[in-house]
């Protein structure tokens, strides 16, 4: 503070601290997210095959497996599934089944308007010969 040419005191650095601090506090609020997560989610039916999304982003590959072979183990997919797009984008997915399976369900949803938060699709490939968890 100091005095002005008339003997009043004057808070000259109090007032521009203050005013500085309202225009920060003014400024428009952090923006939305403008990003979010997709996955494609391949079922367990035993059988093969790769889902994909367009735009591109997802190449998800499951293979088939028999579970009541010595030994067996659900494999894990493959490749990219999960992805980034931007919040609003519509993604649209294509399920193909490796030879000798096929698709039993999905994918579902499809499209997907991707949104904050969670987002996922999902898919199943059952082998032909009729050995399907979804019977």
């Amino acid at each position: 503070m100091r005095k002005n040419r008339n003997g009043a005191w004057r808070a000259t650095g109090v007032v521009t601290a203050l005013a500085t601090a309202a225009a920060i506090a003014s400024v428009a609020p952090a923006q939305a997210q403008s990003t979010a997560q997709l996955s494609a989610w391949v079922s367990d039916g035993w059988g093969g095959g790769t889902i994909t999304s367009q735009p591109a982003g997802i190449n998800c590959h499951t293979s088939a497996w028999d579970p009541y072979a010595p030994g067996a183990s659900a494999p894990n997919p493959t490749g990219t599934c999960t992805a980034s797009f931007t919040v609003g984008t519509t993604v649209t997915f294509t399920a193909t089944p490796d030879p000798g399976s096929y698709i039993n369900a999905g994918p579902d949803p499809n499209p997907v308007t991707v949104r904050t938060g969670y987002n996922f699709t999902w898919v199943m490939f059952c082998p032909n010969d009729g050995l399907c968890s979804a019977g």
